[in-house]
């Protein structure tokens, strides 16, 4: 994977493609790992958090018909968001709502 296409979030923020009818949902490695936290699955990350794979797709189907795409479940304050048709516009929709900043050398 290329810098480009790396993208760092909080781990409840979650990434999900809509590929035909499937919903891909992204796994990442993590980068750093301050509290010694157990690297969990998703479906144990998403029972932490109250929720599920079927329950965050159907918020995305409510909020853009489950168009062809990228979305964010934020699964923390359980917000969902529909970023577009390219990689990229997940980057720019996690700038849009604070997460990240542009010049990654800036503080």
């Amino acid at each position: 994977m290329l810098e480009a296409d790396t993208i760092i979030r909080p781990v409840y923020y979650q990434i999900v493609e809509r590929r035909n009818k499937v919903w891909a949902f992204k796994e990442g490695s993590p980068f750093i790992n301050l509290f010694n936290a157990p690297n969990l699955d998703m479906e144990e990350l998403f029972a932490l958090f109250d929720t599920s794979m079927e329950k965050i797709a159907t918020e995305f189907r409510r909020i853009n018909g489950g168009k062809q795409g990228y979305y964010i479940a934020n699964i923390l304050d359980k917000k969902y968001y529909y970023c577009g048709p390219d990689w990229s516009d997940v980057k720019a929709k996690l700038l849009e709502i604070g997460i990240g900043r542009q010049d990654r050398m800036s503080a």
